[in-house]
């Protein structure tokens, strides 16, 4: 019986991609959920898995053709592996005397690294919370993994004992390598061996770490060559560091251009501290996450033609509404009335009348959006997050704040995943909580709009004529000049003033 490979669902705007590399041959047998080609799209690459196990019966689709949605890739023979696998099953027989291990190798768990979503193809290893020998509960903590988007946490699948750990903090592992092995049952023996073997498996994440050089995906190296861009001037985002079309699309908005001189300079190396300085200096690795967070900042710089516009908004109609009633609020929705409520709804509706904010460019095109994902920047101790609080323009108040409410603790406690974070068209940052007065916030690439709150601070204003004194809040937004133009970035600050100094405009929806 043969079973389809066809091309999986990409996400909501991807309707085709490119196969890059099959992994496997006709005639060659695989394994349930063993990756068999791997497709790039102008965003991720993606590994597609055999659905069961068998022998690759066909391949329909060859490397460098593109494929849509649903597109048929190949087909697998089903039942075929135990056949493959008989020869060789045949030659190790001589090795009997290494069956007892295997035995008990084959009792043993073994804890992979999980799929944190498809644009994350890797991740480091973090604090163990066992070592070799530990008893262990099901479900308790072994290992924390730090990606770019966010940490998670590795539960124990079984109770028993840790009998291996094959990879060491600060490691850099993808998703299906081993993380350690456990013995079922609290009273298993460790093997001897066994932190030899860790001890061994700590080089192999550097040995695999140069393999950066892959070549560029099929249509990558197509359109480097129709702009006349140099592979090694863009910085590939894909497996292995593999460049895709989305990278070469940035590079060329950016104003990259092949030069025919001489590579780029070296950066210059860090010039070395006094002696007496270098003892009380220390060096601590930056984290994924802060690498990322880096990267995309610096990404956002050179790519948007960035601009920021500051308005000031007078916060005493919106905090006399909330002296008013939030006891009465808090007892019927289960949440704190705040701040963010209000901001939330009043952007959403100046997006409503400004919608080249709600938009982002995609190569020579503009991707207009009709909802509205609200993007709310959370500082964290591992560095700043920005999770999402969807179709927010069709929440009430209490809804989102129950839903910031939410997405702030999974936030602190490192629970985010990639479906919380991404999707967002536009942010809201308040550097008002740390203290800021004033600041210019950078975008959150591809958006084209960032709102940054403030610090409420009573001043002395005019107010019909009379001098009072008022707690005022400047608010400073943020956006791409290619796309909006200054009258509708300063129109739709304005509109947020509006909205916060008269709530009454929110309800009667003006």
């Amino acid at each position: 019986m043969a079973t389809e490979i066809r091309v999986p669902t990409l996400g909501e705007s991807v309707s085709e991609a490119t196969i890059a590399q099959w992994f496997k041959q006709p005639g060659e047998a695989v394994n349930a959920d063993e990756p068999l080609v791997e497709l790039e799209t102008d965003k991720v690459t993606v590994e597609v898995p055999a659905p069961t196990s068998g022998t690759l019966e066909a391949i329909i689709a060859k490397e460098g053709e593109t494929v849509e949605v649903g597109a048929l890739l190949g087909q697998l023979a089903e039942g075929a592996v135990a056949a493959a696998a008989a020869p060789a099953a045949a030659k190790e027989e001589p090795a009997k005397a290494e069956e007892a291990p295997k035995a008990e190798a084959a009792a043993a768990v073994e804890v992979t690294v999980p799929s944190a979503g498809e644009s994350v193809t890797e991740a480091e290893v973090g604090e163990w919370s066992v070592k070799v020998g530990d008893v262990v509960k099901e479900d308790d903590i072994l290992v924390e993994l730090e990606t770019d988007k966010a940490a998670q946490e590795v539960p124990s699948p079984v109770a028993g004992t840790v009998i291996e750990i094959a990879v060491e903090t600060g490691a850099t592992v993808e998703p299906g390598n081993l993380l350690c092995k456990i013995a079922p049952g609290a009273g298993a023996a460790v093997p001897a061996a066994a932190p030899a073997k860790a001890a061994a498996a700590t080089p192999a994440p550097a040995a695999s770490a140069p393999a950066t050089s892959m070549p560029p995906a099929p249509s990558a190296a197509k359109m480097l060559a129709e702009k006349g861009i140099a592979a090694d001037q863009v910085a590939g985002s894909g497996k292995r560091g593999q460049v895709l079309k989305g990278d070469v699309i940035a590079a060329a908005a950016a104003g990259i251009a092949q030069q025919a001189a001489p590579a780029a300079a070296p950066v210059a190396a860090r010039a070395p501290s006094n002696p007496s300085d270098e003892v009380r200096e220390e060096r601590v690795r930056m984290t994924k996450l802060r690498q990322t967070i880096a990267r995309r900042l610096k990404d956002a710089q050179n790519t948007a033609a960035m601009l920021t516009t500051y308005n000031e908004v007078d916060m005493k109609p919106i905090m006399d509404l909330r002296k008013q009633y939030k006891d009465v609020f808090e007892k019927k929705h289960g949440v704190k009335l705040g701040f963010m409520g209000f901001f939330t709804k009043a952007v959403t509706h100046a997006l409503k009348e400004i919608p080249a904010i709600n938009a982002e460019i995609d190569g020579t095109d503009v991707i207009y959006k009709n909802y509205a994902h609200i993007g709310v920047a959370v500082g964290t101790p591992k560095g700043l997050v920005v999770p999402v609080v969807r179709d927010a323009d069709q929440m009430s108040i209490a809804e989102i704040e129950k839903e910031i409410g939410r997405l702030g603790v999974m936030a602190r406690d490192g629970k985010l995943g990639m479906a919380e974070m991404t999707g967002g068209t536009f942010t809201i940052s308040n550097g008002g909580v740390y203290g800021s007065l004033m600041s210019s916030p950078i975008l959150n690439a591809p958006q084209s709009g960032i709102l940054g709150m403030h610090k409420i601070q009573e001043r002395p204003v005019a107010v019909n004529g009379q001098v009072v004194i008022r707690p005022m809040m400047y608010l400073a937004l943020s956006y791409d000049h290619r796309i909006v133009d200054g009258k509708e970035a300063v129109t739709f600050l304005v509109r947020v003033k509006e909205s916060l100094e008269d709530p009454q405009r929110l309800v009667l929806d003006l």
